[in-house]
């Protein structure tokens, strides 16, 4: 990863965190829901070029059961630079020290990020268990 660009540990603001997902290709979310949402973060880590966002990945979650690794994404221009995988090791580094014995951490891998995830000792669910989920529209 690129010397010059600075990482922080905060929530992005509103627009920068909905603007990211969209220009990498995930849904829009709803601005009450980001309002909501953001604030509630257990750990987020934040990669800037000067005062763009290009980088982010969030831990929610309960602080001790249940860990859940969302919103992990890099700005397209930015990609194949490492950045990604900076997002991933300070999300690993907040997790050794936060999370308990027994601790669940969760994340949904799209593909081909699973290769990334694997690199921090994700694994597969299937076959005893698999991935769901339900979307309000």
């Amino acid at each position: 990863m690129d010397e010059r660009y600075k990482i922080k540990y905060q929530t992005p603001s509103i627009d920068a965190f909905n603007q990211l997902r969209v220009e990498a290709g995930l849904s829009s979310k709803e601005r009450k829901a980001i309002e909501i949402g953001l604030p509630n973060t257990l750990f987020a880590v934040t990669i800037y070029d000067e005062d763009t966002l290009i980088g982010l990945g969030r831990v929610v979650g309960d602080g001790g059961v249940v860990f859940h690794v969302v919103d992990i994404v890099v700005k397209p221009s930015y990609q194949g630079q490492g950045i990604g995988k900076k997002v991933m090791e300070e999300i690993t580094d907040y997790l050794d020290e936060h999370a308990y014995q027994g601790s669940y951490v969760s994340l949904i891998a799209d593909i081909p990020a699973d290769k990334l995830y694997e690199q921090f000792g994700f694994q597969y669910t299937a076959p005893n268990s698999v991935g769901m989920y339900r979307m309000y529209k």
